[in-house]
């Protein structure tokens, strides 16, 4: 998301020259849209695999761009961050969605050969990873679960799954994508969005602290450039403002903050007039439940969780900002112990996003008991207000107590996390596979309690960001006049209707002490912990895998994890 002062469209006009620009690109774009309607589903999927041999030829400029645009030296363990948010993240979604296309181009739905079962309520669940041999090996222990609205079908979501891939021909018009400025993936993954999921060509709109990626953009989407599918430009507030208000634009997508969607709507005769889907970021709860757990456990989980909020400097959307505790767990204080370590001990790194300094100095007088780090640019404070209610956008990590242990826990956490924190993109839920067991069925029942877009039940909800054919958006039911987190779902490789959230499940620990512990898995530490040491190496490594398929290189970057 953004956190830039939002100016309103009536106070911003770009020059004559820049006007001039943008109304011959969505000139181009209008004509273009008819050339889309015109390609069917095997045309577009042989576009994703032109544009899959753009990305692999960007790649190491994206990664190298994104690190130092962000104050990273490219080779530092933390640049792993921008292999797998940049990347990687494309390629594997440009294998999911050729493959949805591969499937309808056949006549086939999206769905065959992808497992359903019944989740809580009676809900449709889609087992949606991991669908390759090769997350099965990468990605052992974690998987994702897409839950359909109650009263959804199995029948209707196969029949339905393909959205506007599905009607090639109906015509989309031209869609205005204002790309987010933390998360160099995220403009790209948008774009494919309005491509294939709502059949509209697009005109990207690059946030200014990505500018100087726009050449990067440019030549990953160059094969849809050309042919007058997408295009790209940059520009401040005036030109955002200017494109919102644009005759030629029929739908606009944001990934900001609440303020700028709120600019963008506008009010009276000021008006945004046609439909906006955007996802705006909130306030995302950790949620520990008390178990018995190891020394080691505590120190994973703790880097879990110290994870979740410093990755990417917390310039994230789905950044962890508060813990729930039970102020009954007898191991509280030795997991806070460990919290604290962990936030000492990852890599110092600059706050690089707008304005995230000035956010910080607000906690320190908001919370004169912070306790601070890394020489004050990132802090832990206890107890509830502001850290509930107010998306930092910087690393700042709450805690708040909660009564009781196991169920009983679980219901105040989710009554907690519903009620008191701000927004509804995602939740996390941490439990040990003894505690889990006791829950039973209650716990995904509980998990339906959520009233978050995806929840991850001993993951980060990242993952489930990084998972094409899982679905990344608020909890259904945001409207213009409220959209706590948003409105609508992108990514949905596999294109699906009517989507509630997504569940992503990972392992309680990791290789070899996931050995008979509960979910198995390959990875030692994941390689998107803030604390791996070969973060870089591996996550090139995973994105270069998926980028040629060669194995000896794989087992190589496979190896190198065990150093982490």
């Amino acid at each position: 998301m953004t956190t830039t002062s939002p100016a309103t469209p009536r106070d911003l006009s770009p020059d004559a020259d820049t006007r001039a620009t943008l109304d011959a690109a969505l000139e181009r774009l209008r004509t273009g849209s008819a050339a889309w309607r015109d390609l069917t589903a095997a045309a577009r999927r042989d576009l994703l695999r032109e544009i899959r041999s753009s990305v692999g030829a960007a790649a190491e400029d994206w990664a190298r761009v994104a690190a130092e645009s962000k104050g990273l030296d490219p080779r530092h363990p933390l640049a792993g961050e921008e292999w797998l948010a940049g990347p990687y993240a494309a390629i594997v979604a440009l294998d999911a969605y050729a493959d949805s296309l591969d499937a309808l181009a056949r006549g086939r739905s999206p769905l065959a050969g992808v497992r359903t079962g019944t989740g809580p309520g009676g809900r449709t669940v889609v087992h949606s990873s991991p669908l390759r041999a090769s997350d099965r090996l990468l990605l052992s222990g974690y998987t994702t679960e897409v839950w359909l609205q109650p009263g959804v079908t199995p029948h209707e979501a196969r029949d339905a799954a393909g959205l506007a891939s599905r009607h090639p021909h109906r015509a989309g018009g031209v869609g205005l994508v204002l790309g987010a400025g933390n998360v160099t993936s995220i403009p790209f993954l948008d774009v494919l969005y309005e491509l294939l999921a709502e059949g509209r060509v697009v005109l990207l709109k690059v946030n200014p602290t990505q500018d100087a990626l726009v050449p990067v953009f440019e030549r990953v989407f160059a094969p849809l450039i050309r042919r007058g599918f997408v295009a790209v430009t940059s520009g401040g507030g005036d030109v955002g403002a200017y494109l919102t208000r644009h005759p030629g634009i029929d739908h606009v997508h944001i990934t900001g903050s609440e303020a700028t969607f709120r600019a963008i709507v506008g009010a009276g005769d000021d008006r945004l007039r046609v439909p906006i889907t955007a996802e705006l970021g909130g306030v995302s709860p950790i949620v520990v439940v008390p178990g018995r757990w190891a020394a080691a456990d505590l120190r994973f989980q703790a880097e879990h969780v110290a994870t979740m909020r410093l990755h990417n400097s917390g310039h994230n959307c789905i950044a962890g900002q508060v813990v729930l505790l039970s102020r009954e767990w007898e191991q509280r204080e030795e997991f806070l112990r460990e919290l604290r370590r962990a936030l000492a001990r990852a890599p110092r790194r600059p706050v690089w996003y707008p304005h995230a300094a000035d956010r910080l100095r607000r906690v320190g007088e908001a919370y004169p008991d912070a306790v601070w780090f890394a020489d004050d640019t990132r802090a832990l404070v206890t107890g509830g207000g502001e850290v509930e209610t107010t998306e930092y956008f910087a690393p700042v990590l709450g805690v708040v107590d909660l009564p009781g242990t196991g169920a009983a826990f679980l219901d105040a956490a989710i009554t907690h996390a519903n009620e008191r924190l701000t927004g509804t993109l995602g939740a996390n839920v941490l439990v040990d596979p003894a505690t889990l067991a006791g829950l039973g069925t209650g716990f995904d029942d509980a998990i339906a309690r959520l009233r978050y877009g995806t929840v991850a039940v001993n993951a980060w909800t990242a993952f489930g960001f990084l998972t094409p054919t899982a679905t990344w958006g608020a909890y259904p039911g945001g409207t213009v006049e409220d959209a706590p987190s948003g409105i609508g779902v992108v990514h949905n490789a596999l294109l699906l209707d009517r989507v509630e959230r997504t569940v992503v499940r990972g392992p309680f620990r990791p290789f070899p002490r996931s050995l008979g512990r509960g979910r198995f898995s390959v990875l030692p530490k994941p390689p998107w912990f803030v604390t791996s040491r070969t973060g870089r190496a591996v996550s090139e490594g995973f994105a270069r895998f998926r980028m040629d398929g060669r194995i000896v290189p794989l087992l190589v970057t496979l190896f190198r994890a065990f150093g982490a």
